[in-house]
């Protein structure tokens, strides 16, 4: 079977191996990106027409083979075979075994540069709405808990010993204002990903009047890239952002699951889980380990790692395309995938979470109160630097209510007021756009 590139295809052992190093899992990849493949040609199909390369007729035609595929595809029967390359090759070969002349005339004006280029960001502007919705439903899920848990007491931590008070309710809170945070910067990525490719060809354009905006239009997007060249120019750094957006929202799952680690040992037993929630030993059958929140950090690293493989990929490269930057799709997908299992388990551990309030409240200990008493003794007119001293010469043992400290500090954002409203009006405002 030949690949667009060739007239025919040679079965020797030396092309064998290229093509096998060449292919790589493109093939296996792209079966993901078939509906997308499928929605530009449709829409590049209909751009042919306009610029009167295509008639009405075969415009149409190519239009319900496109369909009767994507039908075959839904239904599990179209499966891009390693020979074809890629889901372009096997597109491009249904369409001339249905059509025939007609089918050879789908690939007029474009590249498979700007095919794929157009296919994976339609495909990252689902999946970035996906992510969206799933960090959303988080935040909520952490403002949520923040508020049944704000009254109780936590000890808070500096330089990992205990600093000052705090509570369930802070440390939930946080999460959720951190999320809400990075929601820009996953908007941010959406806005890049949301420029249209098609039509730049392999990155210098064609000589048919392509109407580019039309079809940008169609397929949903905010503009066309404007200058050709900047399409394979930011092949890399486009979805780069993408997968910083990931490693950010992952990274702060990751610090809320190694609080947890920690938090949960048996030195800390600041709070429990469902049983079903833990694993065990092979050999000590007294463990209760908490993989689900240390393979959170492990699936974290892994997006961090495909963050610095594409920045390397996409390093010091020469205007234009270059077969480097296959391999951008497999890190995107993966981190992709790996972030919505984050995800799922992130919601799981959250929801079974429970605060074991006798040793919370057990664990603020008298020296936690050193800056408050420093305070109160400010609040009599005694200068703060003198005060710091006087607390220091001795930690007073006088009995402190954990509850009643943290409901007295009122100003926005300490533990009697954290102002979970205000992060609740920034979530519904939030528009991924």
């Amino acid at each position: 079977m030949s690949k667009l590139w060739q007239e025919e295809h040679s079965a020797n052992e030396l092309s064998k191996k290229v093509n096998q190093f060449t292919v790589g899992d493109d093939y296996i990849l792209d079966q993901r990106l078939v509906p997308y493949d499928i929605r530009a040609s449709k829409a590049h199909a209909s751009g042919l027409a306009t610029a009167g390369i295509l008639n009405e007729e075969e415009a149409n035609h190519l239009h319900e083979a496109l369909n009767k595929l994507l039908a075959k595809w839904d239904n599990g029967d179209f499966t891009i075979k390693q020979e074809q390359e890629d889901g372009h090759t096997a597109i491009e070969q249904f369409l001339v075994d249905e059509l025939g002349e007609t089918g050879k005339k789908i690939h007029a004006g474009r590249s498979r540069n700007d095919q794929v280029l157009v296919a994976m960001r339609l495909f990252e502007k689902d999946a970035l709405r996906e992510i969206s919705t799933h960090t959303i439903g988080l935040i909520d899920l952490f403002i949520t808990k923040a508020d049944i848990f704000a009254d109780i007491p936590m000890p808070g931590y500096t330089h990992t010993q205990k600093a000052m008070p705090s509570s369930v309710g802070m440390w939930l809170g946080a999460m959720a204002e951190m999320l809400l945070m990075d929601l820009e910067i996953l908007k941010a990525a959406y806005k890049q990903v949301n420029l249209c490719p098609l039509g730049t060809g392999a990155g210098f354009g064609v000589n048919l009047d392509l109407p580019r905006q039309e079809v940008s239009d169609a397929l949903g997007f905010a503009d066309p890239i404007t200058v050709s060249l900047c399409a394979q120019n930011t092949r890399s750094r486009i979805d780069l952002q993408l997968l910083r957006a990931l490693d950010t929202i992952a990274g702060i799952q990751a610090h809320f699951a190694n609080d947890l680690v920690l938090y949960t040992s048996r030195e800390f037993d600041f709070f429990h889980f469902d049983d079903r929630l833990y694993t065990g030993s092979s050999i000590m059958p007294q463990k209760k380990n908490l993989d689900p929140a240390e393979l959170i950090r492990a699936r974290s690293a892994n997006i961090s790692g495909a963050v610095q493989s594409v920045a390397m990929i996409g390093h010091k490269m020469v205007s234009g395309y270059h077969r480097d930057y296959q391999p951008i799709k497999k890190h995107v997908m993966q981190s992709l995938d790996e972030i919505e299992a984050m995800f799922d388990m992130s919601r799981l551990l959250l929801d079974h979470l429970q605060p074991n309030r006798e040793v919370l409240m057990a664990a603020c200990g008298p020296e936690i109160y050193a800056a408050d008493r420093a305070n109160e003794l400010v609040k009599q007119g005694v200068p703060f630097r003198d005060a710091y001293h006087q607390v220091k010469k001795g930690v007073s043992r006088e009995n402190i209510d954990p509850v009643q400290n943290i409901k007295c500090k009122t100003h926005l954002g300490s533990t009697g007021n954290l102002g979970l409203d205000r992060l609740r009006d920034k979530l519904k405002r939030f528009e991924l756009t």
